[in-house]
């Protein structure tokens, strides 16, 4: 009997102590739920002004097009361009211009400012193709049928080759032909190549050499004579794009140079007479 006895007694104290130990594990388990840290919510997408200084060629197509399309996909982003000759923009970007992103119409400013330390060299892609034409004011009795009769021309509207990419690669097309230096007293000289392309739509001059998409913009003012020969242009007309390297806003300038790279940018630009680089 008094076996019996010690023996539910010790039972009984083995029970409490598994009892015991059963109550501190889930007080534990409870403790550690409670100071558990809150799981931490996704950050907001920082919102950003950003600046594009971009060839005046370009600027129908981000204006009407591209930007409205990034903005709208990027409700925290602005996007405002500055738009004038490459030349003129690669000179306010050295002397302090707070741009973001910079695209020429000629790889020769893109050069310049990558080995200044300017541009992030990394960034850069050469994006678009485009082309030079010889123009005369829509609806006139011009006589000139390929690019070579600019010689006949009273008055000749053309690009400062000092700052103007269009106006550069029309020197080195009509230097290779043979006929730039006989036209020098026939020529006056725009800041830009909307300027150019404004003179001859207004016959203000009877020619001129502008980009093809430039001419394609106003083709109810102007009419494209002939293309540069093949061969009068040591390369292609190339637009590179690039983040410029001291930005404040990285992020958002690198997303908007991705953007134009996608199918749907593309295709803009293929609608305003670019074609793609490469």
């Amino acid at each position: 009997m008094k076996k019996r006895i010690l023996v539910m007694a010790a039972a009984m104290a083995m029970a409490g102590v598994l009892s015991g130990c059963s109550g501190f594990g889930q007080a534990e388990t409870t403790a550690a739920a409670s100071t558990a840290a809150p799981e931490t919510p996704a950050a907001p997408v920082s919102e950003a002004e950003i600046l594009v200084a971009a060839a005046a060629s370009l600027k129908n197509a981000y204006e009407e097009k591209l930007i409205p399309m990034f903005q709208e996909a990027n409700p925290g982003v602005t996007v405002k361009g500055t738009y004038d000759s490459s030349g003129k923009l690669q000179t306010q970007i050295e002397e302090g211009l707070e741009a973001d992103v910079f695209m020429s119409a000629a790889t020769k400013q893109m050069k310049a400012l990558d080995e200044g330390g300017y541009i992030a060299s990394d960034t850069i892609v050469n994006l678009l193709e485009n082309k030079i034409v010889l123009i005369v004011p829509a609806g006139s009795d011009s006589k000139l049928e390929k690019f070579e009769d600019i010689v006949n021309a009273e008055s000749i509207a053309l690009g400062d080759p000092a700052s103007v990419p269009a106006g550069q690669y029309a020197e080195e097309a009509l230097t290779s032909l043979g006929i730039w230096d006989s036209i020098q007293d026939k020529v006056s000289l725009g800041t830009n190549v909307t300027e150019v392309l404004n003179q001859v739509a207004a016959a203000s001059a009877d020619a001129g050499i502008v980009y093809a998409t430039d001419a394609a913009s106003m083709a109810d003012q102007v009419t494209v004579v002939a293309e540069a020969p093949e061969g009068s242009l040591s390369k292609k007309v190339i637009y590179p794009v690039a983040v410029v390297k001291n930005t404040a806003h990285e992020d958002a300038a690198k997303a908007f140079t991705e953007f134009l790279q996608t199918d749907e940018a593309m295709a803009v630009f293929e609608s305003y007479g670019f074609t793609k680089g490469n």
